[in-house]
């Protein structure tokens, strides 16, 4: 399987898993985990490709490093700015997003991994 496949299954594994907890929480708090998860997929969907065509390039830390830091800026955007205007309940919000976000890195992580260990073999 190559790489972009494992990161496009991960992906939409950890979306799965967030949209079934979904279920079990109220009306309120599923609105605010549903706009963090279509942010959180918007914007780390291409970030995680990036990272994966990056693998063992010269360019790779400073795009995982850009990564980071929209991550970062996401939350921080939501927290102050998107969650208050759009009256979303904060906790769940926030709560998914980062979930989500930690979710993708751990993909990313396991999929740069995999490639690795594939280029040893080699």
């Amino acid at each position: 399987m190559t790489a972009g496949r494992r990161y496009l299954l991960g992906v939409g594994s950890v979306a799965a898993a967030l949209l079934i907890l979904s279920a079990a929480l109220g009306a309120e708090a599923r609105v605010g985990v549903w706009v963090a998860l279509g942010t959180a997929l918007a914007v780390q969907g291409p970030l995680g490709w990036w990272l994966v065509r990056a693998i063992g390039s010269p360019r790779f830390l400073l795009v995982w490093a850009v990564g980071i830091a929209a991550r970062f800026a996401l939350v921080a955007l939501f927290a102050l700015v998107v969650a208050p205007r759009l009256r979303l309940a904060l906790a769940p919000t926030l709560f998914a997003l980062v979930c989500v976000l930690i979710g993708c890195v751990v993909v990313e992580a396991l999929v740069v991994g995999a490639r690795q260990r594939q280029a040893e073999v080699r």
